[in-house]
């Protein structure tokens, strides 16, 4: 393949994994980050305390979250059709690519209001502070580092999931690769492939540690 066809099937491939990444990670975060801060705050004797109600969405996030996601896209072919229209192409893997990232980040963000200290918690309370009060201005304040890093986390693992839809037609970087790469022995696609997705996670990390950093109220006092 010629160094301008490379170049040209290069682009169009980054274009549809960072259309399907940023489309299913926006989507994504905005279903799993409410399900996160409710799976945080709603144990006994917490803020929205609902145990039943925490632990049937526990199991279900949990199930979502043990499921292997190529199994997982082949699974909900049906919703997929229903949703795009399709099962095929950048705006099918969409669909699974979100599926997949709610749970996903639902127990990262769970995991990161849960860093919080709880003496916060109570002398928020012994102020007079509401619920709501306590988890938009304590909870997600404090835990803004950790929310970025975890949603840092899912754009890269969403990197690494659209490659894999390419296996079943997603178009994409992963798409390219199995396609020209490993179909037809072109091994200089595949390391351009590679190398393109390992520039591309790199970015998205050191942008993700940079913004939680200056999240970071220690790191402003230093």
């Amino acid at each position: 393949m010629s160094p301008d066809m490379l170049f040209a099937v290069l682009w169009k491939g980054l274009i549809q994994t960072l259309h399907m990444v940023a489309v299913s990670g926006l989507v994504g975060s905005a279903l799993g980050l409410p399900i996160g801060i409710f799976l945080a705050t709603s144990g006994k004797g917490e803020l929205f305390e609902a145990p039943m109600t925490n632990r049937i969405i526990g199991l279900i996030v949990n199930a979502a979250r043990s499921t292997p996601f190529i199994i997982l896209v082949v699974a909900i072919i049906p919703f997929t059709r229903l949703v795009a229209g399709t099962s095929i192409g950048t705006s099918a893997a969409i669909v699974p690519l979100t599926v997949a990232t709610v749970p996903f980040v639902a127990r990262l963000v769970e995991a990161a209001i849960r860093e919080v200290d709880k003496g916060l918690i109570e002398a928020a309370r012994a102020m007079g502070a509401t619920p709501l009060q306590i988890v938009t201005k304590v909870l997600l304040a404090e835990a803004k580092p950790g929310i970025t890093l975890a949603l840092t986390l899912t754009l890269v693992s969403l990197i690494g999931y659209s490659a894999m839809v390419g296996a079943v037609g997603g178009g994409g970087l992963g798409d390219l690769g199995i396609r020209y790469g490993y179909q037809r022995f072109m091994p200089d696609v595949m390391l351009a492939v590679v190398v393109v997705l390992i520039v591309l996670v790199q970015i998205v990390q050191s942008a993700g540690d940079a913004l939680a950093r200056s999240f970071d109220k220690r790191n402003r006092k230093n």
